[in-house]
Protein backbone atom coordinates (compact mmCIF):
# COMPACT_ATOMS: atom_id res chain seq x y z
CA UNK A 1 0.00 0.00 0.00
CA UNK A 2 2.82 2.38 0.93
CA UNK A 3 4.64 1.61 -2.35
CA UNK A 4 1.42 2.25 -4.31
CA UNK A 5 0.98 5.66 -2.65
CA UNK A 6 4.58 6.61 -3.54
CA UNK A 7 3.94 5.66 -7.17
CA UNK A 8 0.72 7.69 -7.27
CA UNK A 9 2.48 10.68 -5.73
CA UNK A 10 5.17 10.42 -8.36
CA UNK A 11 2.58 10.35 -11.13
CA UNK A 12 0.88 13.44 -9.68
CA UNK A 13 4.23 15.24 -9.44
CA UNK A 14 5.08 14.46 -13.05
CA UNK A 15 1.62 15.61 -14.10
CA UNK A 16 2.04 18.91 -12.28
CA UNK A 17 5.43 19.44 -13.96
CA UNK A 18 4.04 18.92 -17.46
CA UNK A 19 3.72 22.12 -19.38
CA UNK A 20 1.77 21.47 -22.55
CA UNK A 21 -0.31 24.67 -22.29
CA UNK A 22 -0.39 26.34 -25.70
CA UNK A 23 1.06 29.86 -25.86
CA UNK A 24 -1.17 32.80 -26.83
CA UNK A 25 -1.47 33.61 -30.51
CA UNK A 26 -0.64 37.05 -31.89
CA UNK A 27 -3.58 39.43 -31.80
CA UNK A 28 -3.90 42.17 -34.42
CA UNK A 29 -0.86 43.88 -35.97
CA UNK A 30 2.52 43.20 -34.36
CA UNK A 31 5.91 44.97 -34.62
CA UNK A 32 8.57 43.65 -36.96
CA UNK A 33 12.16 43.36 -35.75
CA UNK A 34 13.15 46.86 -36.89
CA UNK A 35 10.22 48.33 -34.98
CA UNK A 36 11.04 46.29 -31.87
CA UNK A 37 14.62 47.60 -31.98
CA UNK A 38 13.22 51.14 -32.28
CA UNK A 39 10.93 50.60 -29.26
CA UNK A 40 13.87 49.31 -27.22
CA UNK A 41 16.07 52.32 -28.08
CA UNK A 42 13.44 54.49 -26.33
CA UNK A 43 15.10 57.91 -26.56
CA UNK A 44 17.59 59.51 -28.89
CA UNK A 45 18.84 62.85 -30.19
CA UNK A 46 17.89 64.96 -33.18
CA UNK A 47 20.58 67.29 -34.55
CA UNK A 48 19.48 70.31 -36.61
CA UNK A 49 22.56 71.96 -38.11
CA UNK A 50 22.94 73.74 -41.48
CA UNK A 51 23.24 77.21 -43.00
CA UNK A 52 20.26 78.23 -40.83
CA UNK A 53 22.61 78.04 -37.86
CA UNK A 54 24.55 80.94 -39.39
CA UNK A 55 21.62 82.99 -40.74
CA UNK A 56 19.59 82.79 -37.50
CA UNK A 57 16.64 81.30 -39.40
CA UNK A 58 14.44 78.26 -38.86
CA UNK A 59 13.76 77.67 -42.56
CA UNK A 60 16.31 78.69 -45.17
CA UNK A 61 14.98 80.04 -48.47
CA UNK A 62 17.46 78.07 -50.55
CA UNK A 63 19.57 81.00 -51.80
CA UNK A 64 22.06 80.94 -48.93
CA UNK A 65 25.70 80.89 -49.98
CA UNK A 66 27.64 77.77 -48.93
CA UNK A 67 30.31 80.23 -47.87
CA UNK A 68 28.44 81.08 -44.66
CA UNK A 69 28.74 77.51 -43.32
CA UNK A 70 31.93 77.60 -41.27
CA UNK A 71 31.77 76.15 -37.74
CA UNK A 72 34.99 77.19 -36.01
CA UNK A 73 35.31 74.36 -33.45
CA UNK A 74 33.20 71.56 -34.91
CA UNK A 75 33.42 68.43 -32.75
CA UNK A 76 31.11 65.50 -33.46
CA UNK A 77 32.71 63.60 -30.58
CA UNK A 78 31.50 66.29 -28.18
CA UNK A 79 27.97 65.78 -29.49
CA UNK A 80 28.13 61.99 -29.23
CA UNK A 81 29.75 61.88 -25.80
CA UNK A 82 27.25 64.38 -24.38
CA UNK A 83 24.34 62.50 -25.91
CA UNK A 84 25.55 59.12 -24.65
CA UNK A 85 26.14 60.48 -21.14
CA UNK A 86 22.59 61.89 -21.12
CA UNK A 87 21.21 58.39 -21.60
CA UNK A 88 20.17 58.90 -25.21
CA UNK A 89 20.85 55.97 -27.52
CA UNK A 90 21.48 57.52 -30.93
CA UNK A 91 21.56 60.52 -33.27
CA UNK A 92 19.39 61.42 -36.25
CA UNK A 93 21.20 64.12 -38.23
CA UNK A 94 19.52 66.65 -40.53
CA UNK A 95 21.72 65.89 -43.53
CA UNK A 96 19.64 68.22 -45.74
CA UNK A 97 16.93 70.57 -44.51
CA UNK A 98 14.39 72.43 -46.68
CA UNK A 99 17.04 74.91 -47.88
CA UNK A 100 18.73 72.09 -49.79
CA UNK A 101 22.22 72.57 -48.32
CA UNK A 102 23.93 69.19 -47.92
CA UNK A 103 26.13 68.39 -44.94
CA UNK A 104 28.02 65.86 -47.06
CA UNK A 105 29.88 66.43 -50.38
CA UNK A 106 27.03 65.22 -52.57
CA UNK A 107 27.97 64.42 -56.15
CA UNK A 108 24.61 65.74 -57.36
CA UNK A 109 24.72 69.39 -56.25
CA UNK A 110 27.13 72.24 -55.66
CA UNK A 111 25.01 73.40 -52.71
CA UNK A 112 26.96 71.50 -50.08
CA UNK A 113 29.88 71.53 -47.66
CA UNK A 114 32.29 70.92 -50.53
CA UNK A 115 31.86 74.57 -51.52
CA UNK A 116 32.07 75.94 -47.98
CA UNK A 117 35.12 77.13 -46.04
CA UNK A 118 34.52 74.35 -43.50
CA UNK A 119 37.79 72.36 -43.46
CA UNK A 120 38.70 74.05 -46.76
CA UNK A 121 35.85 72.30 -48.54
CA UNK A 122 37.06 68.86 -47.44
CA UNK A 123 34.64 68.44 -44.54
CA UNK A 124 31.89 65.86 -44.29
CA UNK A 125 29.60 66.38 -41.31
CA UNK A 126 27.64 63.19 -42.03
CA UNK A 127 30.79 61.06 -41.90
CA UNK A 128 32.04 62.76 -38.75
CA UNK A 129 28.73 62.16 -36.96
CA UNK A 130 28.34 58.57 -38.17
CA UNK A 131 31.91 57.82 -37.04
CA UNK A 132 31.28 59.45 -33.64
CA UNK A 133 28.11 57.41 -33.19
CA UNK A 134 30.01 54.19 -33.66
CA UNK A 135 32.82 55.36 -31.39
CA UNK A 136 30.40 56.09 -28.55
CA UNK A 137 28.05 53.14 -29.09
CA UNK A 138 25.15 55.09 -30.56
CA UNK A 139 22.89 54.22 -33.47
CA UNK A 140 22.97 56.56 -36.47
CA UNK A 141 20.05 57.96 -38.45
CA UNK A 142 19.59 60.42 -41.31
CA UNK A 143 17.04 63.15 -42.01
CA UNK A 144 16.60 64.07 -45.68
CA UNK A 145 14.02 66.74 -46.40
CA UNK A 146 11.74 65.78 -49.30
CA UNK A 147 11.29 69.51 -49.95
CA UNK A 148 14.26 71.35 -51.51
CA UNK A 149 14.00 75.14 -51.89
CA UNK A 150 17.34 75.34 -53.70
CA UNK A 151 17.04 72.74 -56.47
CA UNK A 152 15.84 74.13 -59.81
CA UNK A 153 13.78 71.08 -60.75
CA UNK A 154 11.86 70.72 -57.50
CA UNK A 155 8.16 69.99 -58.24
CA UNK A 156 9.13 68.44 -61.59
CA UNK A 157 9.69 64.70 -62.19
CA UNK A 158 13.47 65.16 -62.45
CA UNK A 159 13.69 66.01 -58.76
CA UNK A 160 12.60 62.53 -57.69
CA UNK A 161 15.68 61.03 -59.33
CA UNK A 162 17.83 63.67 -57.60
CA UNK A 163 16.19 62.98 -54.23
CA UNK A 164 16.73 59.24 -54.55
CA UNK A 165 20.32 59.71 -55.68
CA UNK A 166 21.02 61.68 -52.53
CA UNK A 167 19.19 59.11 -50.41
CA UNK A 168 21.35 56.42 -51.99
CA UNK A 169 24.50 58.35 -51.09
CA UNK A 170 23.44 58.61 -47.45
CA UNK A 171 22.42 54.97 -47.17
CA UNK A 172 25.47 53.59 -48.98
CA UNK A 173 28.48 55.52 -47.70
CA UNK A 174 28.09 55.95 -43.94
CA UNK A 175 27.70 52.51 -42.41
CA UNK A 176 24.52 51.11 -40.96
CA UNK A 177 21.59 53.53 -40.80
CA UNK A 178 18.94 52.72 -38.20
CA UNK A 179 16.40 55.46 -38.91
CA UNK A 180 15.44 57.50 -41.97
CA UNK A 181 13.47 60.66 -41.21
CA UNK A 182 11.16 62.16 -43.85
CA UNK A 183 9.74 65.55 -42.92
CA UNK A 184 6.10 66.36 -43.64
CA UNK A 185 6.78 69.93 -44.87
CA UNK A 186 6.48 69.84 -48.67
CA UNK A 187 6.18 72.58 -51.25
CA UNK A 188 5.89 76.37 -51.09
CA UNK A 189 7.97 79.37 -52.01
CA UNK A 190 11.68 79.04 -52.61
CA UNK A 191 14.76 80.02 -54.59
CA UNK A 192 14.55 77.03 -56.94
CA UNK A 193 17.72 77.79 -58.87
CA UNK A 194 16.81 81.46 -59.29
CA UNK A 195 13.14 81.11 -60.22
CA UNK A 196 12.08 82.53 -56.83
CA UNK A 197 8.51 81.34 -57.02
CA UNK A 198 5.79 79.34 -55.30
CA UNK A 199 5.64 75.65 -56.19
CA UNK A 200 2.98 73.29 -54.93
CA UNK A 201 2.99 69.52 -55.15
CA UNK A 202 0.62 66.70 -54.19
CA UNK A 203 2.72 65.07 -51.46
CA UNK A 204 0.68 61.87 -51.65
CA UNK A 205 1.64 61.19 -55.27
CA UNK A 206 4.57 63.40 -56.30
CA UNK A 207 7.31 61.51 -54.46
CA UNK A 208 6.14 58.03 -55.50
CA UNK A 209 6.71 57.00 -51.91
CA UNK A 210 6.30 53.22 -52.36
CA UNK A 211 9.38 53.07 -54.57
CA UNK A 212 11.33 55.39 -52.25
CA UNK A 213 10.45 53.15 -49.30
CA UNK A 214 11.57 50.13 -51.32
CA UNK A 215 14.92 51.83 -51.91
CA UNK A 216 15.36 52.35 -48.16
CA UNK A 217 14.52 48.72 -47.46
CA UNK A 218 17.04 47.63 -50.06
CA UNK A 219 19.90 49.81 -48.81
CA UNK A 220 19.09 49.97 -45.08
CA UNK A 221 17.00 46.89 -44.29
CA UNK A 222 17.15 47.44 -40.53
CA UNK A 223 16.09 51.09 -40.62
CA UNK A 224 12.72 52.41 -39.53
CA UNK A 225 11.16 55.23 -41.54
CA UNK A 226 9.56 58.22 -39.82
CA UNK A 227 6.55 59.56 -41.70
CA UNK A 228 6.72 56.33 -43.65
CA UNK A 229 5.49 52.77 -43.34
CA UNK A 230 7.02 52.04 -39.91
CA UNK A 231 6.83 55.11 -37.61
CA UNK A 232 4.18 57.84 -37.40
CA UNK A 233 4.34 61.41 -36.14
CA UNK A 234 2.81 61.99 -32.70
CA UNK A 235 0.73 64.95 -33.90
CA UNK A 236 2.59 67.71 -32.02
CA UNK A 237 6.10 69.08 -31.46
CA UNK A 238 5.59 69.77 -27.75
CA UNK A 239 6.89 66.47 -26.42
CA UNK A 240 3.95 64.29 -25.47
CA UNK A 241 2.11 61.20 -26.64
CA UNK A 242 -1.54 60.58 -25.82
CA UNK A 243 -2.47 59.16 -22.43
CA UNK A 244 -4.27 56.68 -24.64
CA UNK A 245 -1.63 55.66 -27.14
CA UNK A 246 -2.26 52.79 -29.54
CA UNK A 247 0.69 51.59 -31.58
CA UNK A 248 -1.75 50.60 -34.31
CA UNK A 249 -2.97 52.94 -37.01
CA UNK A 250 -4.78 52.82 -40.35
CA UNK A 251 -3.33 55.16 -42.95
CA UNK A 252 -5.57 56.74 -45.57
CA UNK A 253 -8.69 55.72 -43.66
CA UNK A 254 -11.69 58.05 -44.13
CA UNK A 255 -11.58 60.48 -41.24
CA UNK A 256 -13.27 63.68 -40.13
CA UNK A 257 -11.98 65.58 -37.14
CA UNK A 258 -8.67 66.52 -35.55
CA UNK A 259 -6.04 64.52 -37.44
CA UNK A 260 -3.24 65.58 -35.08
CA UNK A 261 -5.20 64.27 -32.11
CA UNK A 262 -5.75 60.99 -33.92
CA UNK A 263 -2.03 60.73 -34.66
CA UNK A 264 -1.43 61.35 -30.95
CA UNK A 265 -3.67 58.49 -29.79
CA UNK A 266 -3.46 56.05 -32.70
CA UNK A 267 -6.31 53.77 -33.77
CA UNK A 268 -7.52 51.09 -31.37
CA UNK A 269 -8.36 48.84 -34.30
CA UNK A 270 -5.66 50.08 -36.66
CA UNK A 271 -4.61 47.77 -39.47
CA UNK A 272 -0.84 48.32 -39.17
CA UNK A 273 1.73 48.53 -36.39
CA UNK A 274 2.66 52.20 -36.77
CA UNK A 275 3.83 53.59 -33.40
CA UNK A 276 4.32 57.27 -32.64
CA UNK A 277 7.68 59.02 -32.28
CA UNK A 278 7.62 62.14 -30.10
CA UNK A 279 9.77 64.96 -31.51
CA UNK A 280 10.56 68.06 -29.46
CA UNK A 281 13.43 70.54 -29.19
CA UNK A 282 15.36 71.39 -26.04
CA UNK A 283 14.96 75.03 -27.13
CA UNK A 284 12.01 76.97 -28.58
CA UNK A 285 13.50 76.62 -32.08
CA UNK A 286 14.92 73.66 -33.96
CA UNK A 287 18.13 75.44 -35.00
CA UNK A 288 20.50 77.28 -32.70
CA UNK A 289 19.75 80.94 -31.93
CA UNK A 290 21.85 82.84 -29.41
CA UNK A 291 18.69 84.68 -28.32
CA UNK A 292 17.38 81.36 -26.96
CA UNK A 293 20.36 80.60 -24.72
CA UNK A 294 18.24 81.56 -21.73
CA UNK A 295 15.25 79.48 -22.83
CA UNK A 296 16.67 75.96 -22.69
CA UNK A 297 14.25 73.45 -21.15
CA UNK A 298 15.04 72.70 -17.52
CA UNK A 299 15.78 69.18 -16.22
CA UNK A 300 12.30 69.07 -14.68
CA UNK A 301 10.73 70.01 -18.02
CA UNK A 302 12.72 67.27 -19.76
CA UNK A 303 11.73 64.77 -17.07
CA UNK A 304 8.05 65.60 -17.64
CA UNK A 305 8.58 65.11 -21.39
CA UNK A 306 10.14 61.71 -20.68
CA UNK A 307 7.16 60.59 -18.60
CA UNK A 308 4.73 61.76 -21.29
CA UNK A 309 6.58 60.18 -24.21
CA UNK A 310 8.62 57.10 -23.26
CA UNK A 311 6.35 56.77 -20.23
CA UNK A 312 3.33 56.53 -22.53
CA UNK A 313 4.70 53.89 -24.86
CA UNK A 314 6.33 56.08 -27.52
CA UNK A 315 9.96 56.81 -28.29
CA UNK A 316 11.39 60.29 -27.75
CA UNK A 317 13.61 62.15 -30.22
CA UNK A 318 15.00 65.24 -28.47
CA UNK A 319 16.47 67.96 -30.67
CA UNK A 320 19.86 69.40 -29.65
CA UNK A 321 20.97 72.16 -32.06
CA UNK A 322 24.73 72.82 -32.24
CA UNK A 323 25.82 76.46 -32.16
CA UNK A 324 27.97 78.35 -34.69
CA UNK A 325 31.10 76.85 -33.20
CA UNK A 326 29.78 73.41 -34.10
CA UNK A 327 29.35 72.45 -30.44
CA UNK A 328 26.38 71.68 -28.22
CA UNK A 329 26.00 74.82 -26.14
CA UNK A 330 26.99 74.79 -22.47
CA UNK A 331 23.42 75.56 -21.36
CA UNK A 332 22.08 72.58 -23.28
CA UNK A 333 24.81 70.30 -21.93
CA UNK A 334 24.04 71.43 -18.37
CA UNK A 335 20.30 70.80 -18.84
CA UNK A 336 20.98 67.31 -20.21
CA UNK A 337 23.22 66.45 -17.27
CA UNK A 338 20.57 67.65 -14.83
CA UNK A 339 17.91 65.61 -16.63
CA UNK A 340 20.06 62.46 -16.49
CA UNK A 341 20.59 63.00 -12.77
CA UNK A 342 16.83 63.40 -12.34
CA UNK A 343 16.20 60.13 -14.20
CA UNK A 344 18.88 58.33 -12.20
CA UNK A 345 17.37 59.55 -8.95
CA UNK A 346 13.81 58.63 -9.86
CA UNK A 347 14.59 55.16 -11.21
CA UNK A 348 17.58 54.14 -9.09
CA UNK A 349 16.15 51.15 -7.18
CA UNK A 350 13.46 48.87 -8.54
CA UNK A 351 11.53 47.84 -5.43
CA UNK A 352 9.82 45.08 -7.39
CA UNK A 353 13.02 43.34 -8.55
CA UNK A 354 12.65 39.73 -7.48
CA UNK A 355 9.58 40.58 -5.37
CA UNK A 356 6.90 38.00 -4.77
CA UNK A 357 4.07 38.32 -7.28
CA UNK A 358 0.77 36.53 -7.48
CA UNK A 359 -2.28 36.73 -9.73
CA UNK A 360 -5.91 35.72 -9.46
CA UNK A 361 -5.70 33.94 -12.80
CA UNK A 362 -3.03 32.78 -15.22
CA UNK A 363 -2.92 30.79 -18.40
CA UNK A 364 -3.65 27.09 -17.92
CA UNK A 365 -2.21 27.31 -14.39
CA UNK A 366 1.17 26.97 -16.08
CA UNK A 367 4.24 28.50 -14.44
CA UNK A 368 5.31 29.67 -17.91
CA UNK A 369 2.54 32.30 -17.69
CA UNK A 370 2.40 32.89 -13.94
CA UNK A 371 2.86 36.16 -12.02
CA UNK A 372 6.51 35.62 -10.98
CA UNK A 373 7.45 36.32 -14.63
CA UNK A 374 6.59 39.96 -13.97
CA UNK A 375 9.46 40.55 -11.55
CA UNK A 376 12.13 38.17 -12.86
CA UNK A 377 13.95 40.83 -14.95
CA UNK A 378 13.41 38.86 -18.16
CA UNK A 379 11.43 40.82 -20.78
CA UNK A 380 10.79 37.65 -22.79
CA UNK A 381 8.74 36.01 -20.05
CA UNK A 382 5.24 37.23 -19.29
CA UNK A 383 2.06 36.74 -17.32
CA UNK A 384 -0.95 35.81 -19.45
CA UNK A 385 -4.54 34.74 -18.97
CA UNK A 386 -6.54 32.10 -20.78
CA UNK A 387 -8.03 32.92 -24.15
CA UNK A 388 -11.26 34.83 -23.68
CA UNK A 389 -10.25 36.13 -20.24
CA UNK A 390 -9.67 39.85 -20.66
CA UNK A 391 -9.33 40.92 -17.02
CA UNK A 392 -7.02 39.93 -14.20
CA UNK A 393 -5.43 41.08 -10.98
CA UNK A 394 -1.71 41.04 -10.14
CA UNK A 395 -0.28 41.68 -6.67
CA UNK A 396 3.33 42.73 -6.04
CA UNK A 397 4.49 42.24 -2.44
CA UNK A 398 7.15 44.79 -1.46
CA UNK A 399 7.95 42.96 1.80
CA UNK A 400 7.57 46.01 4.03
CA UNK A 401 6.02 49.48 3.77
CA UNK A 402 7.86 51.53 1.13
CA UNK A 403 7.43 55.00 -0.30
CA UNK A 404 6.41 54.53 -3.94
CA UNK A 405 6.60 57.28 -6.54
CA UNK A 406 6.32 55.43 -9.86
CA UNK A 407 5.01 52.17 -11.24
CA UNK A 408 6.22 50.93 -14.64
CA UNK A 409 4.28 48.36 -16.68
CA UNK A 410 5.17 46.70 -19.98
CA UNK A 411 3.11 44.53 -22.31
CA UNK A 412 4.62 41.72 -24.35
CA UNK A 413 3.98 43.61 -27.58
CA UNK A 414 5.62 41.03 -29.84
CA UNK A 415 2.18 39.40 -29.76
CA UNK A 416 0.21 42.65 -30.09
CA UNK A 417 -1.05 45.51 -27.94
CA UNK A 418 -4.08 44.46 -25.91
CA UNK A 419 -4.71 46.35 -22.65
CA UNK A 420 -7.50 48.93 -22.86
CA UNK A 421 -7.73 49.96 -19.20
CA UNK A 422 -6.14 49.23 -15.83
CA UNK A 423 -5.92 50.51 -12.29
CA UNK A 424 -3.14 50.60 -9.68
CA UNK A 425 -4.08 50.05 -6.04
CA UNK A 426 -1.99 50.39 -2.90
CA UNK A 427 -2.45 48.19 0.16
CA UNK A 428 -3.60 50.19 3.17
CA UNK A 429 -4.69 49.24 6.68
CA UNK A 430 -8.32 49.35 5.61
CA UNK A 431 -7.79 47.37 2.40
CA UNK A 432 -6.87 48.38 -1.15
CA UNK A 433 -6.97 52.00 -2.29
CA UNK A 434 -6.87 53.08 -5.94
CA UNK A 435 -3.91 55.41 -6.49
CA UNK A 436 -3.72 55.56 -10.29
CA UNK A 437 -5.43 54.40 -13.45
CA UNK A 438 -4.72 54.31 -17.14
CA UNK A 439 -5.91 53.12 -20.51
CA UNK A 440 -3.23 51.74 -22.84
CA UNK A 441 0.10 50.24 -21.78
CA UNK A 442 2.01 49.16 -24.90
CA UNK A 443 5.80 48.90 -24.83
CA UNK A 444 6.06 50.88 -21.59
CA UNK A 445 3.77 52.84 -19.28
CA UNK A 446 5.02 54.85 -16.30
CA UNK A 447 2.51 56.25 -13.81
CA UNK A 448 3.42 58.73 -11.02
CA UNK A 449 2.04 57.73 -7.61
CA UNK A 450 2.96 60.83 -5.55
CA UNK A 451 4.98 58.98 -2.91
CA UNK A 452 2.33 56.64 -1.54
CA UNK A 453 3.32 54.53 1.48
CA UNK A 454 2.47 50.85 0.95
CA UNK A 455 3.72 47.30 1.39
CA UNK A 456 2.05 45.97 -1.76
CA UNK A 457 0.63 47.13 -5.06
CA UNK A 458 -2.16 45.56 -7.06
CA UNK A 459 -2.49 46.13 -10.79
CA UNK A 460 -5.94 45.25 -12.10
CA UNK A 461 -6.39 44.83 -15.84
CA UNK A 462 -10.01 45.92 -16.19
CA UNK A 463 -10.38 45.54 -19.97
CA UNK A 464 -8.36 44.21 -22.88
CA UNK A 465 -8.88 43.45 -26.56
CA UNK A 466 -7.70 39.87 -25.98
CA UNK A 467 -6.09 37.93 -23.15
CA UNK A 468 -3.59 40.40 -21.64
CA UNK A 469 0.15 39.66 -21.77
CA UNK A 470 2.25 41.65 -19.29
CA UNK A 471 6.01 41.10 -19.34
CA UNK A 472 7.37 43.43 -16.68
CA UNK A 473 6.38 45.48 -13.64
CA UNK A 474 8.80 47.79 -11.87
CA UNK A 475 8.21 49.93 -8.77
CA UNK A 476 10.24 52.98 -7.69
Amino acid sequence: MKQRMIILAGILLLSSCRDDVLPPQAFGPVPDETQMAWHEREQFAFIHFTTNTFTDKEWGYGDESPGIFNPTAFDADQWAETIRDAGLTGIVLTCKHHDGFCLWPSAYTEHSVKNSPFLDGKGDVVKAVSDACRKYGLFFGVYLSPWDRNYAQYAFPEYITYFRNQLTELLSNYGEVSEVWFDGANGGDGYYGGAREMRKIDASTYYDWPNTYALVRQLAPRAVMFNGPTIRWCGNERGYAGETNWNTYTEDAPFEGDLNKRLNTGDEDGKAWLPAEVDVSIRPGWFYHASEDGHVKTPDMLFKIYLESVGRGSSLILNLPPDRRGLLHENDVKALAGWKARLNEAFAVNLAAGAKAKADTWRGKSKRYAAPNLTDGDRETYWATDDGVTTGSIEINLGAPKRVSYVLIQEYIRLGQRVKSFTVEAKKEGGWEKVAEGTTVGYKRILPLDGVETSALRIRITDAKACPLVSNIEVY
